[in-house]
């Protein structure tokens, strides 16, 4: 495990883990809420997010943008972003809108134009997987070619099953094992 890894896991332990009664967005009940937003916004966590998801998705190839449905995504995309331009990558980053704009060019994706070329769908913390598939609906009709999805921490739900169902490679950085929450 990365110094890097460890300490993430670390600080949303201790900062982004709350106990009690919770609704999740797909309607179901837990005991436990993962709030990423907590951290992924945090100075001194967001680097430590970059560094971990790059390393996640350093082997996919030919990967030329990050990003996924806005708001979750989009500290994780900018993390990867400035983390990857430190160590001399290239990722750029892109935000899908819940919905297309209805003014000015009336886009969902924002960011560079995609068309043709290979992305990784972002998440920071995933249950049901209906995100990403928003995101990579959108994406599709941009013409962006979805290379993976890849999620900062997964609840180990159905949210594996169902992406790689559509037929997306899925990658998770921490489960919730390495939480103590298992």
């Amino acid at each position: 495990m990365t110094d890097a890894r460890q300490q993430l896991i670390d600080h949303i332990t201790a900062e982004a883990v709350f106990h009690g009664d919770f609704t999740l967005t797909s309607g179901k009940k837990a005991s436990y809420y993962v709030d990423l937003r907590k951290v992924s916004l945090d100075h001194r966590v967001a680097p430590l997010i970059g560094q971990v998801m790059l390393d996640l998705i350093a082997d996919v190839p030919d990967v030329v943008a990050v990003g996924g449905m806005t708001m979750g995504a989009d500290p994780i995309a900018a993390a990867v972003l400035h983390q990857g331009a430190a160590r001399g990558a290239t990722y750029d980053a892109f935000v899908v809108r819940k919905e297309p704009k209805d003014h000015g060019r009336g886009r969902q994706v924002e960011g560079p134009d995609l068309a043709g070329k290979r992305v990784i769908v972002l998440e920071d913390t995933s249950t049901t997987g209906g995100s990403p598939l928003k995101a990579i609906e959108a994406l599709e009709k941009v013409g962006a070619e979805i290379a993976a999805v890849a999620v900062v921490v997964d609840r180990g739900t159905e949210a594996r099953e169902v992406i790689e169902g559509a037929g997306y490679p899925y990658r998770f950085a921490i489960g919730l094992d390495d939480l103590g929450l298992a």
